[in-house]
């Protein structure tokens, strides 16, 4: 699986190790039956174009609360959760083609209109 960094270029934060989830496997498993994500860890969810149910995301046999980002094609973050452990659905507001999924402390860090920057 690809390893790609991910910044937010709306601030100063640092750089994010992350992998590119856009096979439909890597996505189906996500962050199921993982331990706790590592602070500078997270993955994000690739999708071929916008949708809303296409990137909607559960949190059915994930043991810990998490950061979920939806983001457009252009990167720009259109939504964002808390997503809680165990709960059946969270389905983004506005389309998105991208979920990107980080540590739970990330939550505050990020707002919705940041412009993030994916680089390998």
């Amino acid at each position: 699986m690809k390893i790609v960094k991910l910044r937010n270029a709306s601030s100063d934060n640092h750089d994010f190790q992350i992998k590119y989830c856009d096979t439909f496997f890597s996505k189906l498993i996500g962050l199921m039956f993982s331990n706790e994500l590592e602070l500078d860890q997270g993955l994000i969810l690739v999708e071929k174009k916008e949708s809303k149910s296409n990137t909607a995301i559960h949190m059915l046999f994930v043991n810990y609360d998490i950061t979920a980002l939806w983001l457009d094609r252009n990167l720009v973050i259109v939504d964002k959760a808390l997503a809680k452990r165990w709960r059946l659905a969270y389905i983004p507001k506005e389309s998105a083609q991208y979920v990107v999924e980080l540590h739970r402390d990330h939550y505050p860090s990020f707002n919705i209109g940041d412009q993030l920057i994916l680089s390998e």
